[in-house]
């Protein structure tokens, strides 16, 4: 699974790189890039907009989740190389002319291209999120937006992707600005470096050293996290440098690129073209990207280059140079700038949601209309103009007063955000079963009262429901999908207890620590924490980022022993039922994980520890929480019914089986979160049921303590000594 797929919104847009200083309208109206004279000479290579037009279609539609072109994300890779290819080619002939490359006027050159239309989008965007988008993330947006205008998005959205919780949360509409930070940041190196490596060595071919070394780390680098750190691998600019490189290795012998023969210029052109379109179409969201995947791409949009460079009559610049593919390619920063927003805000504008495809590719087409008016109105008469070209120190002020300006804004919006309709007060949830003389029927009661607005009195509140995480999270007893062993004993209850209860399992068990926490507490029961992210106590190998959960598996076999020399009262075991399992060849999900539960159940019973499992809980349509937001008024439309809420039936019998073979105790939580009649609502009295796309909210499972407080104390006894079924 790549990175892409951890998140329920399509992969960042790459932003379509043009060439300092870019496009020019001459009389005729035809773009004119002074830059597009890549090989140094003074052709016009109108074939690079088209390649740039290719990228950004691809990447547009991708986004738009256009059929069969779930790999068009790889229009990033291509745009990095033709940034790399033409801004190497600006500085070397800024050499060849003058001797001496600006740092100053190089760094004024960006700002002036790329700020006054980024700072316009920001704003816009910040505007659109405000209205549209629900008060619940608009804090995550503003910090986006900030990031966004300091060029360190990416780093935020590589944090992010580690974060097992952030897996179906929606995406930022500032997401696509990764590329252009990942872009800035090769710029505050690479320039240096080339500055450096021409006083140093005379012949241009000594050039590629340092260029090599850096590419050929980077290209480590991210196969290391390809595999280790997806979101690093995607977002993260060490991983990426390498394409950029490739792009700059190409300008180094850009002046040899001339001599190739022209059939085999063409040839090379159109095996380039068809390398970028393979991927665009062969890749999905299961492609471990970029890792070895991203050099189709790299190397193809290189080939196209390299293949134009020789001006052969038939080659792919007889299509890439037709005027509406110039004309796009000349628009396809801006138009990169706008899809995003758009794609994400329009559908929630017109009340369809921010994830209606039939709204993406109609929002996506009216980027192009954006596009032109900002390239006419904003991008052109800005690093057009006279005195802010002739002094770099003007440039450089702009840029950054731009900048200021837009991270300012976000600062001063978070300060007012949006709020949201509720309705009446509610009867407190955790009150009423606390105070029930029989919990359960209280709970039951409650579940059949419908409630169709947010409460006024909602507890906790959705930001605290969506983001807040207990002792177990923060205190790093709950592993990462990376972490392999605790560090240090996660005990909680009362340290001095004579009892003990292991709570044993993944992110689904983690979820029922606030009421064990409190039930322990109350009877004196020390409470261990084994838990880590997505890994099931069953001892089956599952899929994690299109390779094995290897630290999964370590983890399960070394938790066991300890939880043996632990000698403890009871385990509690629970896991989400969703996987895949790892490699061809296998039984069927339900038989593999119904063999490798019975396995684990009877290590347990071996050393003779009492065993209870929770099943899973039922799962909710999608996001609950930002599905409330959204629908404020009619809660019932993101319910679900009963029988549609198991994503893995087959795993819940298997589950079951395996206990009663081993006369494993069972609990079924859905009594607990769903009617009677069926519904599973989102709210029950005054707090959300779900926190997320899947687990339980903290504040409803504390509610929930007397309730699992008294299946506990039926099945073992206060002393923990009941054998159930002996």
């Amino acid at each position: 699974m790549s990175v892409r797929s951890r998140t329920p919104s399509p992969p960042p847009a790459a932003r379509g790189t043009s060439s300092p200083p870019g496009p020019r309208h001459g009389a005729s109206g035809e773009p004119r890039t002074d830059s597009a004279t890549a090989t140094g000479g003074a052709a016009l290579r109108p074939d690079i907009q088209g390649l740039r037009a290719v990228a950004v279609s691809l990447v547009v539609l991708s986004h738009c989740q256009v059929p069969h072109l779930a790999g068009g994300y790889i229009g990033v890779d291509v745009f990095f190389v033709i940034s790399g290819f033409l801004i190497t080619s600006l500085m070397l002939r800024e050499w060849s002319r003058e001797g001496r490359i600006s740092l100053g006027r190089f760094y004024a050159r960006r700002a002036l291209r790329l700020l006054p239309a980024a700072t316009l989008v920001v704003i816009a965007t910040l505007a659109g999120a405000w209205l549209f988008l629900g008060r619940l993330r608009f804090a995550d947006y503003a910090e986006d937006a900030v990031a966004s205008a300091w060029y360190l998005v990416n780093f935020r959205l590589a944090e992010a992707g580690t974060d097992y919780f952030n897996a179906d949360v929606p995406p930022s509409p500032f997401q696509h600005f990764w590329s252009l930070a990942v872009e800035e940041q090769f710029y505050l190196v690479w320039p240096v470096l080339l500055i450096a490596a021409l006083r140093l060595f005379r012949r241009r071919v000594l050039l590629t050293v340092p260029l090599l070394v850096l590419a050929a780390a980077s290209f480590a680098l991210n196969l290391h996290l390809t595999g280790t750190s997806p979101s690093w691998a995607y977002f993260g600019s060490p991983g990426r440098i390498w394409e950029l490189a490739a792009g700059a290795l190409l300008a180094l012998a850009a002046h040899r690129l001339d001599a190739l023969p022209r059939p085999a210029a063409a040839a090379l052109s159109w095996a380039g073209l068809a390398a970028i379109g393979y991927a665009a179409v062969a890749f999905d969201e299961s492609t471990r990207f970029p890792g070895h995947h991203a050099l189709i791409p790299v190397l193809g949009s290189a080939a196209v280059l390299a293949g134009g460079a020789a001006g052969a009559r038939y080659g792919a610049r007889a299509v890439l140079s037709l005027r509406p593919a110039v004309w796009i390619g000349g628009l396809s920063y801006a138009w990169y700038l706008w899809h995003w927003p758009l794609i994400l805000i329009v559908p929630a504008a017109v009340g369809g949601g921010a994830e209606d495809g039939l709204l993406r590719l109609p929002a996506a087409l009216g980027g192009i209309v954006l596009a032109w008016l900002t390239l006419r109105l904003v991008e052109d008469p800005v690093r057009f103009h006279r005195g802010l070209r002739a002094r770099a120190g003007r440039g450089l002020s702009l840029g950054l007063g731009l900048s200021a300006a837009a991270a300012a804004a976000a600062v001063a919006a978070a300060q007012f955000p949006p709020g949201l309709d509720s309705g009446a007060p509610r009867q407190s949830t955790r009150d009423a079963l606390a105070r029930a003389f029989d919990p359960a029927a209280a709970l039951t009661e409650l579940l059949e009262q419908p409630v169709e607005r947010l409460p006024a009195n909602l507890e906790p509140s959705l930001h605290d429901t969506a983001y807040g995480r207990t002792a177990v999270y923060t205190d790093g007893c709950a592993l990462t999908t990376a972490d392999e062993m605790q560090t240090h004993p996660c005990r909680y209850g009362d340290p001095a207890g004579d009892r003990t209860v292991v709570l044993f399992g993944d992110s689904h068990a983690a979820q029922w620590f606030p009421a064990l926490e409190a039930i322990a507490r109350t009877h004196r029961w020390r409470l261990y924490s084994f838990t880590k992210n997505a890994c099931k106590i069953s001892r089956i190998t599952i899929e994690l980022n299109g390779g094995p959960y290897a630290t999964c598996d370590t983890w399960r076999a070394e938790t066991l022993g300890r939880i043996l020399e632990l000698e403890p009262d009871l385990v509690i075991t629970s896991n989400s039922n969703s996987a895949k399992l790892y490699g061809e060849g296998q039984d069927d999900l339900g038989t593999a994980w119904g063999k490798g539960q019975a396995e684990t159940y009877r290590v347990l019973g071996r050393g003779g520890i009492r065993v209870l499992t929770l099943l899973d809980n039922p799962w909710p349509k999608s996001n609950a929480v930002d599905c409330a937001v959204a629908n404020p008024g009619r809660l019932s439309s993101c319910a679900r019914h009963r029988s549609e809420a198991d994503p893995r039936p087959e795993v819940t019998e298997a589950i079951r089986q395996a206990a009663a073979a081993e006369r494993v105790p069972v609990l079924d939580p859905y009594d607990w979160v769903c009617a009677p009649s069926g519904n599973c609502p989102v709210v029950v009295g005054n707090t959300m049921v779900y926190r997320d796309y899947g687990h339980l909210a903290d504040g409803f499972v504390a509610a929930l303590t007397p309730v699992l407080e008294d299946e506990l104390l039926r099945l073992f006894g206060a002393d923990l000594s009941g054998r159930p079924g002996a």
